[in-house]
């Protein structure tokens, strides 16, 4: 029997509200995309079942009920999975992130190789140096012309309570963590087992064959690191990845899960 529990986590100067569905299953932590919500996880979880124990949350100003914070940093971001880990009374969990999740995935991982069960990475956490100074302006010019809409989207929880600044500020500090001299030694360091899901062709602001030269930032990766591998290219595009290929991103989690067993 599972009891589940939805409520209100404090960290810092806010609080996150998490889904927790307990059990004794094997701990999975769910970290989303910049500015999605726990609600994009459902087909993973549906297919991983009962089984689990999924914990999902909404990060700062996000979904519906989370708090505005002081801090959105990235460095934020890592440190609010210790603490749903520590409010669920969780000592270790296998992590699965996608897109801005993967790469808090990768850094908590990393960081914690008595903790991390492994890590699942969908189509983020990819070494590349993307970033330049016009990219930096058009994202800033993005957010400004956005800055107008997302406050009538905010009561859906579609849209982050945040300005328009705060938003441009976080995609770019992704932007410089991407850059391999920054993310290379972040996934060197990881000792768990990791497999990441990729997705194909373009996303939403990329140009042309943008994407896959930035996946290609893993091939090196694959070749010097025995525990991180590719589970699945899938044929969706990275938006679409959690809907239309959640089994892909399930058996990555098996393959994930079964590995650290064997490990143990």
């Amino acid at each position: 029997m599972t009891a589940l529990w939805t409520g209100m986590v404090p960290v810092d100067d806010t609080a996150l509200a998490v889904t927790d569905t307990g059990g004794p299953g094997t701990p999975v932590v769910y970290l989303n995309g910049h500015f999605a919500t726990q609600g994009y996880w459902r087909r993973v979880i549906a297919d991983l079942g009962p089984r689990w124990r999924h914990i999902t949350y909404d990060e700062r100003a996000r979904g519906r009920k989370s708090k505005r914070s002081a801090d959105y940093s990235f460095e934020a971001a890592v440190r609010d999975v210790d603490a749903v880990l520590a409010a669920r009374d969780v000592d270790r969990a296998l992590v699965v992130g996608w897109s801005y999740g993967a790469f808090v995935g990768a850094h908590w991982a990393g960081r914690n190789p008595d903790r991390a069960l492994g890590a699942v990475l969908v189509d983020g956490a990819q070494p590349y140096d993307w970033l330049t100074e016009e990219t930096e302006q058009g994202i800033r010019r993005f957010f400004r012309r956005m800055g107008r809409l997302m406050p009538l989207l905010r009561p859906t929880g579609l849209t982050p309570r945040m300005t328009a600044e705060e938003m441009a500020d976080s995609n770019i500090e992704v932007g410089r963590l991407a850059r391999e001299r920054e993310l290379g030694p972040v996934l060197d360091a990881i000792t768990v087992p990791v497999r990441y899901v990729l997705a194909s062709g373009s996303s939403f602001g990329s140009k042309g064959d943008e994407q896959e030269r930035i996946r290609a930032g893993l091939d090196p990766v694959f070749r010097r690191k025995p525990n991180i591998q590719l589970s699945a290219k899938v044929p969706s595009n990275h938006g679409a990845i959690l809907r239309k290929d959640a089994p892909a991103v399930a058996t990555a989690v098996r393959e994930a899960a079964a590995l650290a067993h064997d490990r143990s």
